[in-house]
């Protein structure tokens, strides 16, 4: 009888294997390498790989959550499209190869590239702030910020005293946080004061461990929106926190970017957070989408592009993989983590292969060790299609932004890695303006100022120790 329990044991662990590697195959979303990758975890370590993919497989969201959120996505959506119907037809001075880029856009993010918009960059921590405090301010009707983060520290309270101030005097305030990048603010006294002063507060996905057997826990809305009035919109990478960034201060000073928005795209900002806070909250306000947006004079043509696991989940990688295969003569890209699915990995290089000078600007300390070991296992493949790695020391360089031939942008919330492409809710605002892209192109350039270049010879030629241990982070590059 000695030999039941270790059989017993075998054939549960068989059984166990067998049955989450044919989950992992039914799956009707997801790439073959997570799959792979999955499947290698879970044969090698059965019984744990089992737990975490319960937890974190698979970009799972509550079917009822989904469900209404298809239903709220294809309202707001068809409200947006009446509103901006006249303006569609209008944009006609995109050339090619570029306009085909829109097109593209278009078809997988169901939004419009629309003209006569006009921009602004918000490079510096400091004027951040400022700017944002005096934004708040100037509000005369409503003020609606979506932010990942939100923390109780300097920047915090300068924000929610704002708020204060415009909930006060009559302004609707509505702030959305994320319920894990903004946990401690919500239960925090600066919640309790802003909401009593009529700020309006939303917590976007809430975390809790019984909702893990129907949704994924680290599936978060990491967007990062402002819209002041209807009129005037942000968007970038910036959290509502000090650069000091007390919980990760050993990697401060975080460096974002954020753009402001004049003009018709900022109805798109406004349904995005409108379908983010009817899903959170279950109050509807597509009436206030149904008023004409007013072009304005601008020469900029911008396309807000919004991506998540209910839908659009593969658009973002889609318009990545068609920008790099634009380029004619330059493509820089600053991104915090760069862990990319093979095809976008594979666009990026044949960039540069073909002649086009190619930057990518990372940090040189990530805040996740892991994540800065898997970035380092493609810079070898990347130095050999001869693509310039510049690392930034002078904080964490979190701005997440992209030029192509000083003609081309995109400034948003998306990391160029498989979270923001493929799990998270994520914005990104594409557009075609020669003068601010020149002006964003100037911004990635003085990064390198406190950067260091990635000596090409000695990375190719890195004891066996170090590629051993990035190329094992690597592997895992799938499921991060």
């Amino acid at each position: 009888m000695h030999w039941i329990w270790p059989t017993f044991l075998l054939v549960a662990h068989i059984g166990l294997i067998v049955w989450l590697v044919t989950v992992i195959l039914l799956r009707r979303c997801g790439t073959s390498d997570a799959r792979l990758a999955w499947i290698v975890f879970i044969v090698l370590a059965p019984f744990a790989g089992a737990i975490a993919y319960v937890f974190l497989g698979g970009a799972r969201i509550a079917g009822k959550r989904r469900r209404r959120h298809a239903n709220i996505h294809t309202n707001y959506s068809t409200n947006r499209d009446e509103s901006t119907q006249y303006l569609q037809d209008s944009q006609t001075d995109i050339p090619a190869p570029y306009d085909r880029i829109f097109s593209l856009a278009g078809a997988v993010s169901e939004t419009d590239v629309l003209g006569g918009n006009a921009l602004e960059l918000i490079g510096g921590p400091e004027e951040f702030a400022d700017r944002l405090e005096q934004a708040i301010d100037n509000a005369r009707q409503s003020v609606h910020i979506l932010t990942y983060i939100y923390l109780d520290d300097q920047v915090g309270q300068r924000i929610g005293e704002a708020m204060m101030r415009a909930a006060e005097r009559g302004v609707v305030v509505r702030l959305q946080v994320d319920s894990v990048g903004s946990r401690n603010f919500l239960g925090s006294e600066l919640r309790r004061h802003i909401e009593a002063s009529g700020v309006q507060v939303a917590e976007m996905l809430p975390a809790k461990v019984l909702r893990a057997a129907l949704s994924r826990m680290d599936i978060r809305n990491h967007r990062k929106i402002m819209i002041f009035d209807n009129e005037i919109g942000w968007v970038g990478s910036r959290n509502i926190a000090s650069p000091a960034f007390a919980p990760k201060a050993k990697y401060a000073p975080w460096v974002d970017c954020m753009a402001t928005v004049r003009g018709p795209v900022v109805q798109d900002l406004q349904c995005l957070f409108f379908e983010d806070w009817e899903v959170n909250t279950g109050e509807s306000h597509d009436d206030l989408l149904k008023s004409t947006p007013t072009s304005i004079d601008g020469t900029a043509c911008c396309q807000i592009v919004g991506t998540g696991p209910n839908f659009n989940n593969e658009a973002l990688t889609q318009v990545l993989q068609a920008c790099f295969h634009a380029a004619k003569d330059e493509l820089v890209l600053t991104t915090p983590y760069y862990v990319p699915d093979a095809a976008t990995e594979a666009a990026l290089r044949a960039a540069a292969l073909r002649g086009v000078h190619t930057t990518l600007i990372v940090p040189a300390r990530n805040d996740s060790c892991l994540v800065g070991m898997a970035s380092r296992s493609h810079y070898a493949s990347l130095i050999r299609a001869g693509v310039d790695i510049w690392e930034y020391g002078a904080g964490l360089l979190h701005a997440k932004t992209m030029t192509v031939d000083h003609d081309l942008f995109m400034v948003g919330s998306a990391n160029l890695d498989r979270r923001s492409l493929e799990l998270n809710f994520e914005i990104s605002m594409f557009g075609w303006c020669p003068e601010f892209a020149s002006r964003l192109h100037f911004l990635q350039m003085s990064y390198l100022n406190d950067c260091q270049p990635v000596d090409s010879a000695r990375w190719l030629n890195q004891p066996a120790p170090s590629r051993l241990l990035y190329n094992m982070a690597g592997l895992l590059s799938p499921l991060l």
